[in-house]
């Protein structure tokens, strides 16, 4: 027979082949009418119907453990949210429209909101969209939409998987995953990697495609038809690692998590982080229709600080840009956000409420205890970086970096260093300004994967950087998330991988059974490679 072969971005490695299973496509947009005869009475259906699908979530949170569990109880969260029912509840009333037209065009609000924050909780959208068609498909009585019940072991094909599908699935009948859409940062790839299901993404032509079975690479992205033979992938023993980020030779490398809630920070702390390099402060933000004051601030930061006592966090401030729902920023519209007033750039325009930040900062770090820093993000220029720096000390914070997500960052990494106290790369920032490649965008999700030479070459100036001025250099994006991946970034001068919870394990595991003369000659191959597929096979050649 032809084979179809095709390409995507493998996000979770293995190998594993088996006969296709299709995810049915999301609800369509449900109809604006017939208007309902008794507007209070259809607005009084969103919430029960919201406290099912609610109820639904938790009850299969239950019977799950782990980064699973954790995504179930979330969205089983996020269903229940009264913000988005009374919003829904007005539409009804208002603008008399059924009540599952009335949740989607609330829902739509939010999913907008999230997009244009871009980065971390342009990701999150994903969440809202998935509690959307589960409460449209509760009001308009229709069965749940999500991954059917898998009679044997299979390959899953959809064009995307919501979060709480993805945390359901069983290992045991799932082979692996491949979709259409998502990107490396996705949470379909972050749990794919804590179940240990080989997955890729963004497969371009993957629908179209009629093909009975796939063979399915998930480290080199390769999706190619089979004869439907069914074979598992070898997932191999429970990782273990000691908690201690160090190489087989004695070099210390800090691995440390990513958090953005008191859930995360408590979950990296029991998965064994020695800290936390990248702590998201957006969630005390989001939701606000005001600036939160100094001791709201100083109480949320303390919550998830409090797990890591004693032991170094990375605080980020405010990632905001102009088209953030933040009113008390009072933003102007802006053609392009992406290139406009975000991040530190925000500061600037409101230094007192980066003042007020940094002192609720200072304040939580003496409540919990931690050894705290602080980092701004969107950092383009060392004068950018003097001036923030100079602010975090006036605030009493004595450690303050910045991030590095713009390539002229990275190139100016030496002015900048002599200016601050250690440098952090955002990889999945850092990756879509690189390739001009929105890593929201399934279509150009390839650009984005975080073996591309071009971006690997623009680390390498920031670690040369970093070991010529004695300043530490950390990975906070998601490519110090890849065990081989990691041995490359220390070989290319990093000292610090911060990552979700889920990879602290193996990441830990692959550090300390390489040495750094293997790390460096990983890393010299990898530069030198004319693609990602190419870099990731010549890293692995040296271990």
């Amino acid at each position: 027979m032809s084979s179809t072969r095709l390409s995507g971005v493998g996000v979770s490695s293995g190998r594993a082949s088996g006969p296709v299973v299709r995810v049915a496509e999301p609800l369509g947009e449900p109809p604006a009418g017939p208007a309902p005869s008794d507007p209070a009475a259809e607005a009084a259906r969103i919430e029960p119907a919201a406290a099912k699908v609610a109820d639904n979530l938790f009850a299969r949170a239950a019977k799950a453990e782990g980064e699973a569990k954790a995504v179930l109880e979330t969205t089983a969260a996020m269903a229940a949210d009264p913000s988005l029912l009374s919003q829904a509840a007005k539409l009804v009333e208002s603008d008399n429209l059924p009540a599952a037209r009335a949740v989607h065009q609330a829902a739509a609000g939010f999913i907008k909101a999230l997009e244009a924050a871009g980065g971390y909780m342009a990701e999150r959208a994903r969440d809202v969209q998935d509690v959307r068609d589960r409460l449209v498909a509760e009001l308009l009585g229709l069965p749940a939409p999500g991954v059917p019940e898998l009679a044997s072991p299979s390959v899953l094909v959809a064009r995307d998987l919501a979060p709480a599908d993805t945390a359901g699935l069983d290992p045991a009948k799932v082979l692996a995953l491949v979709t259409e859409e998502g990107g490396p940062t996705s949470h379909t790839a972050i749990l794919a990697r804590s179940l240990g299901i080989p997955a890729v993404v963004a497969v371009r032509g993957l629908l179209a495609a009629d093909v009975a079975a796939l063979e399915v690479d998930g480290t080199t992205g390769e999706v190619v038809e089979s004869d439907g033979t069914v074979r598992a992938a070898d997932t191999g023993a429970k990782v273990e690692w000691n908690g201690v980020g160090v190489l087989r030779d004695g070099l210390r490398v800090k691995v440390v998590g990513n958090v953005g809630s008191p859930a995360d920070a408590t979950a990296a702390a029991e998965r064994g982080a020695e800290g936390v390099g990248l702590f998201r402060t957006e969630f005390c933000f989001l939701s606000a229709s005001t600036e939160p004051t100094v001791e709201e601030q100083r109480a949320a930061y303390a919550a998830v600080l409090k797990p890591f006592a004693g032991k170094p966090v990375v605080v980020r401030t405010l990632d905001a840009g102009a088209d953030k729902p933040l009113s008390f920023l009072d933003p102007e519209p802006e053609p392009n956000p992406a290139l406009g007033v975000r991040g530190l750039r925000v500061a600037v325009d409101r230094p007192e409420v980066l003042d007020r930040q940094l002192a609720a900062i200072a304040l939580a770090a003496v409540d919990s205890g931690a050894e705290v820093s602080v980092m701004a993000p969107m950092v383009a220029t060392a004068a950018e970086a003097a001036w923030f720096v100079s602010r975090a000390r006036a605030a009493g914070i004595a450690r303050a970096g910045v991030m590095i997500e713009i390539p002229a960052a990275a190139l100016t990494a030496r002015e900048i260093l002599a200016e601050v106290d250690f440098v952090s790369l955002g990889t999945n920032d850092l990756a879509q300004y690189v390739f001009a490649a929105d890593r929201q965008v399934g279509a150009v999700a390839a650009l984005n994967d975080p073996w591309q030479p071009a971006l690997l070459r623009l680390i390498a100036l920031v670690g040369e950087a970093g070991t010529q001025t004695g300043k530490p250099v950390g990975v906070c994006g998601e490519a110090a998330a890849d065990p081989l991946l990691a041995t490359v970034l220390v070989g290319l001068g990093v000292t610090s991988l911060s990552m979700n919870h889920t990879s602290l394990a193996a990441v830990g595991a692959k550090l300390a059974e390489t040495s750094f003369d293997v790390c460096q000659l990983a890393a010299r191959s990898a530069l030198n490679a004319h693609d990602p597929a190419a870099a990731r096979l010549a890293a692995r050649a040296p271990h």
